[in-house]
């Protein structure tokens, strides 16, 4: 069975999010109370502990000021 959670890219989604919410001069706390959610959400999956669903992937890049091709984009490249 395939692993998601620790493949390359994964490792790959999580350090172009991190990238991007420092980028936007965010911290965690600031893109967790924008997406209504607890801090902790925000650092499970910047650390790969969580995965995130495509509607949580869309929210968080809404927040973060890109769109959710880009986050497509940077997977594909």
């Amino acid at each position: 069975m395939l692993k998601l959670i620790h493949s390359i890219e994964q490792k790959r989604l999580c350090a172009f999010l991190i990238r991007k919410r420092k980028q936007a001069g965010l911290t965690q706390d600031q893109v967790a109370r924008r997406l209504g959610v607890y801090q902790s959400f925000v650092s499970k999956y910047e650390t790969g502990e969580r995965c995130l669903d495509i509607i949580e992937l869309i929210a968080i890049a809404e927040v973060l000021g890109i769109g959710a091709s880009a986050v497509v984009a940077e997977l594909e490249g």
